[in-house]
């Protein structure tokens, strides 16, 4: 077993153009599309925050600055709220205001894949251990996905990646990773395939965008050859890591919903939505009206 230090720091990419949100990502990055009322990139910190991560490393590209100004004080704003007596936005604000020094910004300034992505923070990750939060993968339930991946890194050290079941026919959308020997909060796992052909999965346990890795994987990203799309590919580079380093996978209780599709965009509102107690009643009422409609459309139809 590696030993095991402590995870503080995380890397989140947001240099994506999100081109199948296109014509609302012209001119606002797909991570500030709100889910309900919140960026979908907030919900990433949020989790990585609940899981104990000390600072966040941005990765991000041209025309993000607006994220970074998401994360920064907004005096105009705040002195604003208080001249008109909005005590509890004040106080929502101040609470997702990231502590100074806590959040560091660096740039991809070409799209070479999300491995090159994760190598453009290696300076400020440095010798260390760090998480991986893919923000287009949004958690949904009572604990966020990184907290159980870091129970798993503290019981079996090495690297730990997130995982959800499928359905069998559809693994091969996926990166899919092959079950070992059960741990405590996860497995082992025994190897990972990039959405492999059909009937050829070693499993239905796909990654759904939360990492744990070793510092080792910079060197290994630094010389890695271009894979699918002709990018730097990190599936790659964790498979190289595998050889010499010990990978376990932590499935989540809860559901992860891909914001980066449309369709899960639009499960992500209603569920944050029907959870929430200011609105979840009369969003319920909404969609199921709306529901109701739709089949009796289909039914006259």
């Amino acid at each position: 077993m590696n030993r095991v230090r402590t995870v503080r720091k995380a890397v989140i990419p947001v240099a994506g153009n999100g081109t199948r949100f296109l014509p609302a990502t012209k001119a606002v990055p797909k991570e500030m599309l709100t889910i309900v009322d919140r960026p979908v990139v907030q919900y990433a910190v949020d989790e990585a925050r609940q899981a104990g991560i000390e600072h966040i490393v941005f990765v991000t590209s041209r025309n993000k600055q607006v994220i970074e100004d998401h994360f920064d004080d907004a005096p105009e704003l705040i002195s604003s709220l208080s001249r008109s007596g909005k005590k509890a936005q004040i106080s929502e604000l101040e609470a997702m205001l990231p502590a100074a020094g806590s959040v560091s910004f660096t740039r991809q300034q070409a799209p070479l894949g999300l491995g090159h992505a994760v190598w453009c923070a290696r300076d400020l990750i440095g010798d260390e251990p760090f998480a991986l939060l893919l923000p287009d993968m949004v958690s949904f339930g009572a604990r966020g996905c990184l907290a159980g991946l870091m129970d798993l890194y503290n019981e079996a050290g090495g690297n730990v990646v997130g995982v959800e079941q499928c359905a069998p026919e559809e693994a091969s959308k996926y990166g899919i990773v092959g079950k070992g020997e059960t741990a405590r909060h996860g497995f082992a796992v025994t190897e990972m395939v990039e959405k492999p052909a059909a009937g050829k999965a070693p499993s239905n346990y796909y990654l759904n965008g939360r990492y744990i890795l070793q510092p080792e994987i910079f060197s290994i990203l630094a010389h890695q050859t271009r894979g699918a799309g002709n990018e730097i590919q990190l599936t790659d580079g964790m498979l190289t890591l595998s050889q010499s380093q010990s990978f376990h996978a932590h499935p989540y209780e809860g559901r992860t919903f891909d914001c980066g599709a449309k369709q899960g965009f639009i499960e992500a509102n209603v569920a944050f939505a029907l959870a929430r107690a200011d609105i979840g009643d009369l969003v319920f009422e909404s969609v199921r009206d709306m529901v109701l409609s739709h089949e009796s459309r289909i039914r006259a139809a």
